[in-house]
């Protein structure tokens, strides 16, 4: 990545999207004189699915399972094809009858045994991460749990996975009480609603591609993912998701590095799928049908990160993004259909900080 401050200006490590509260909101309110996209509703479009934001997709045995939040709950589809999820039948699994407030981006995964949805409720500052499981995909689903993350901070589009036989947890959170920045931040897992040791921040939103659009400055949407050479990678959502420079870049974890310290994680020298030129990484082009493509989920075998694709070989993505000539709002998202491939031989540059200035390894290329 280019010589920066991302690393250099981060907070100690004792100190990840979604969507943003105060002036943000304000921001993201559709055009006057626009219609907004229904909820949930099936696009005519063509390639756009269904309208809405943070997909997540996994697949089981021939069967893609989604999960989205809709209806003051989330509901759950499932289908013989990743397209056929926008018109599936939608199966509501959980209703927020305890009130806890806003539900946001779940995350299905299926793992021991069981189809876990991990998801951010609350209101304002009191957002916290949720889970519900059930032995089936759209039904039988548990009572809401809270996940203890350490510090019991605001979190959100929190994500499981395992790596190095250690089962863990990525967020994105705040290091306060107070939203002055969103940060990316990991924790060891102890089960499937409980954590061990503290949480250590991972990325900080300090490169100015992707502080573009902030106050506050964003990462959040993280999306874990092995490469080929076994390297654990974090592509997540940067810049403000009210407007069109939202984008996704990468962390890379160099090999053999410690998940939990923050200096063996690399970062791209930009965004490697937006709609601005200026923020892409060299060599990575800007998008031609959408703007502001964020918030994605790799289709993988039960959403297991070690089932990662081959280099070379395209594989099913799925992101929230706004058709190209719309009016970028949250109202006007739609989900999106795409491919990821692995891309070798990739250097990622810093400066001024502990450990190489430099790493190479598989970065990400996706497509529209």
């Amino acid at each position: 990545m280019c010589p920066t401050r991302w690393l250099a200006r981060i907070v100690p490590l004792g100190l990840v999207g979604a969507l943003i509260l105060g002036q943000a909101a304000m921001a993201a309110e559709p055009a006057e004189g626009v219609a907004a996209v229904t909820a949930d509703q099936p696009s005519a479009l063509g390639r756009p699915l269904v309208g809405g934001a943070d997909p997540s997709v996994i697949k089981v045995g021939d069967l893609y399972v989604s999960a989205k939040s809709v209806d003051g709950g989330i509901a759950v589809r499932t289908a013989s094809t990743l397209e056929g999820v926008a018109t599936a039948p939608k199966h509501q699994v959980w209703q927020d009858t305890g009130n806890l407030g806003e539900v946001w981006a779940p995350e299905i995964v299926h793992h021991d045994g069981q189809y876990r949805i991990y998801f951010a409720a609350g209101g304002g500052a009191a957002h916290r991460m949720y889970h519900i499981s059930s032995a089936s995909p759209d039904t039988g689903y548990s009572a809401a749990t809270k996940v203890a993350l350490p510090a019991d901070k605001w979190a959100i589009d929190g994500v499981p996975f395992t790596f190095g036989g250690q089962r863990w947890f990525v967020w994105s959170g705040w290091s306060g009480d107070t939203n002055v920045e969103q940060n990316l931040y990991i924790a060891r897992m102890s089960g499937p609603t409980t954590t061990t040791g503290g949480r250590y921040v991972i990325s900080q939103p300090r490169e100015p591609w992707e502080r573009v659009v902030g106050n506050p400055y964003i990462n959040e949407a993280p999306q874990p993912i092995v490469d080929p050479n076994g390297q654990l990678h974090i592509a997540y959502s940067a810049n403000g998701s009210w407007s069109s420079q939202y984008c996704i870049a990468d962390l890379r974890l160099r090999t053999g590095g410690d998940p939990t310290y923050v200096w063996d994680w690399y970062k791209s020298n930009g965004c490697l799928f937006g709609s601005h030129a200026p923020t892409m990484m060299a060599g990575w082009d800007a998008t031609l049908n959408v703007d502001g493509p964020g918030h994605h989920t790799f289709v993988l075998p039960r959403g297991d990160v070690a089932a990662g694709p081959p280099s070379g070989n395209r594989f099913p993505t799925m992101f929230h993004a706004v058709a190209k000539g719309t009016p970028y709002s949250w109202a006007n998202r739609y989900w999106y259909t795409g491919t990821a491939v692995w891309w070798g031989d990739t250097t990622y540059r810093r400066a001024n900080v502990p450990g190489s200035p430099t790493d190479t390894g598989y970065s990400l290329k996706f497509f529209e």
